[in-house]
């Protein structure tokens, strides 16, 4: 039975991150009727259409992409389909993408997004780490100091951090993590959706030995659950550190302070502040 017909326009299709068996009957569809596909690497795509017995032009786009590559796609796609698809998952998650769909929504070019795998997404349902709030971080910097100050902009966060790593760098990042994100849960999900799938959690300590001993290799999802709740100080404990803050700071600097190292709030601190001054 033939694909029904595709209206021109941009069409985001997520692809297997691993499984070729969970490309969605949609997925299927819209690529057999569209008129190209834009992919990172033709070699990788070009499998999965095989796989599926589907034949079309491809057009390599990806970070590295120029714009003249992307206006051409645009131009394309006022008068034909165009499918963007990544190696592997959703488009525009850590991957190439978000520019192509901007200026096609600036131009006021047609936009449908399929729903399918994601790495992330998978990870999460895997962990059993708190999934009402979570954060999706992407890569962290390779090189330790700006990996280290991106750790400390996430630390305080009250969610569960998400982040994609290679195989090589994983203990590395483990390691800092120990130091970045003291006292937060952590899993390590790789082989995602294949043969030998595994997610492992644990201390970090025990994490670093066993992918030392046993170098992972291909994309991995290292999930941190939220920090851990630290139980509020007595009342006795605050008087003390706001009359140890008052001694060299303005009232509202010492409440402040100490709200800031409790999360508590400023104004009741103040208060206070002002009580024990009197």
């Amino acid at each position: 039975m033939d694909a029904p017909p595709l209206d021109p326009g941009l069409y985001i299709v997520a692809t297997p991150i691993g499984n070729l068996g969970d490309i969605t009957r949609r997925a299927v569809q819209v690529l057999e009727a569209c008129d190209i596909v834009a992919c990172e690497d033709s070699r990788v795509t070009g499998k999965l259409l095989n796989h599926l017995a589907i034949k079309k032009p491809m057009r390599r786009y990806d970070d590295h992409a120029s714009e003249a590559a992307r206006e051409s796609l645009l131009a394309e796609m006022v008068q034909k389909a165009v499918v963007l698809v990544s190696d592997a998952g959703t488009p525009l998650i850590s991957d190439p993408g978000y520019r192509l769909v901007r200026a096609a929504r600036e131009r006021g070019i047609a936009i449908t997004s399929l729903p399918g795998p994601s790495a992330a997404i998978t990870a999460l349902t895997l962990a059993g780490l708190p999934t009402d709030r979570f954060l999706f971080a992407g890569f962290l910097p390779s090189k330790a100091k700006a990996r280290d100050d991106a750790m400390a902009e996430l630390a305080a966060l009250k969610a569960t951090l998400v982040f994609y790593e290679s195989g090589p760098r994983l203990v590395a990042t483990l390691e800092a993590m120990a130091t970045g994100l003291p006292g937060r849960e952590l899993a390590v999900a790789r082989e995602l959706t294949k043969t030998f799938e595994e997610c492992r959690t644990g201390p970090v300590q025990d994490l670093v030995a066993h992918y030392t001993a046993h170098p992972p290799r291909g994309e991995i999802v290292v999930l941190a659950g939220p920090p851990a709740a630290t139980p509020a100080p007595d009342v006795a404990s605050l008087d003390d550190e706001l009359l140890a803050a008052l001694a060299d700071l303005p009232t509202s600097k010492a409440a402040a302070q100490v709200a800031k190292a409790h999360g508590l709030d400023r104004k009741a601190l103040y208060a206070r502040a002002l009580e024990l001054k009197a």
